[in-house]
């Protein structure tokens, strides 16, 4: 199976996040063949999202990294 992110999965994701998050979030495939997208809400990354294919199940993982100084603008 194919571990590269197609725009296809991409397009799937952004409406299942948009669903279960916030309907402003945007998915972007990298330039380069990946397994991962770039999660933006506006013009900020805020995460990625990871192909993962283990013994033929396809699964996603959403990572956020929150920086220190963030949270002191909180």
């Amino acid at each position: 199976m194919n571990k590269n992110m197609t725009v296809e999965e991409g397009v799937k994701l952004e409406m299942y996040l948009q669903k279960k998050l916030h309907d402003d979030l945007k998915v972007q495939l990298r330039n380069r063949p990946d397994e991962c997208a770039e999660i933006y809400k506006g013009g900020e990354c805020l995460g990625v999202v990871s192909k993962n294919v283990e013994e033929g199940e396809t699964s996603y993982s959403f990572e956020i990294t929150i920086l220190d100084i963030d949270l002191e603008e909180v």
